[in-house]
């Protein structure tokens, strides 16, 4: 219980995270700046407070870990350009949803009955319709279908950054607590050498370590959730958040259309609910 309890805090603070910078202002370089600086101030504060062991690979595995989080991180940013927040939030999480799923059921094996899997499958199968139905286009949308294409490919790219930022952590066994700081450090450094060209050194980085708090606090969440109920069930419940960045996309940043595109994303929230009640019943 205290895992999925975990990977819901994830969740929660997770599916804010687009909406919010969004409202904090900037472009993906200075929210991705101002996102790792928060974090890394987070994480200073767990690393005193926690005292954890930091072997060698822990700071090799975690920094590594860093640096694909910023290249997901700093792509799921950009693709709200093309994309908008409404549908960035579901497409992301169905495309992470796949990549984490593959691994934590056929490479950790974290599915080992036939209930299990059958329910498993399940929950994954309301989420990923539910992120479907979230991001149908609405209206006549001739003349973004450019858009479209290349909001999708930079959402592929950051799908690789977050799921192998997951993945490695689980893979090496590095526990959450000493994962923090390390990764942290990777994360400035990547959004360092990302974002070094466009200089995003102004108020909106700022304002974004708001952004990095409130990430690193799901971070946590979820870290911790991963040796307690596994890789598929934690980051798949970690990932139902996005009914808040799209309901806030949708109603706060006015990024509806049509009366008929507010009921296909209540739907498909309610899918992504139902799903991730599905998956904490996976872990055996």
């Amino acid at each position: 219980m205290t895992g999925i309890l975990l990977a819901i805090l994830a969740a929660v603070t997770w599916g804010s995270i687009v909406f919010v910078s969004n409202k904090l202002g900037g472009d993906e370089d200075s929210q991705t700046l101002g996102t790792t600086v928060g974090a890394l101030i987070f994480a200073i504060g767990v690393y005193f407070y926690k005292m954890p062991h930091l072997s060698s690979v822990t700071w090799a595995i975690g920094f590594i870990s860093g640096l694909f989080w910023c290249i997901g991180q700093k792509n799921q940013f950009g693709a709200v350009r093309y994309l908008g927040v409404a549908k960035t939030a579901p497409m992301s999480t169905g495309l992470q949803l796949i990549g984490t799923t593959f691994f934590g059921v056929f490479i950790f094996k974290e599915w080992g009955t036939t209930k299990s899997i059958i329910i498993g499958l399940a929950a994954l199968a309301c989420i990923i319709t539910g992120a479907i139905l979230t991001s149908i286009k609405q209206g006549n949308d001739k003349g973004q279908a450019k858009s479209r294409k290349k909001g999708f490919f930079i959402l592929l790219v950051s799908t690789v950054g977050y799921v192998t930022y997951v993945v490695l952590i689980r893979w090496f066994n590095i526990d959450g607590w000493a994962a923090i700081l390390p990764q942290a450090i990777g994360m400035v450094a990547g959004a360092f050498f990302i974002t070094l060209r466009d200089k995003p050194y102004n108020k909106y980085a700022v304002r974004n370590i708001l952004t990095g708090l409130l990430w690193s606090t799901g971070n946590l969440g979820l870290l911790l959730a991963l040796p307690k109920i596994g890789v598929a069930t934690s980051f798949s419940l970690s990932q139902t958040g996005i009914v808040i960045s799209t309901i806030g996309g949708l109603f706060f940043l006015n990024e509806r259309k049509s009366k008929k595109q507010v009921w296909l994303v209540l739907l498909g929230c309610l899918f992504i609910i139902i799903g991730g009640v599905l998956l904490g019943f996976t872990k055996t």
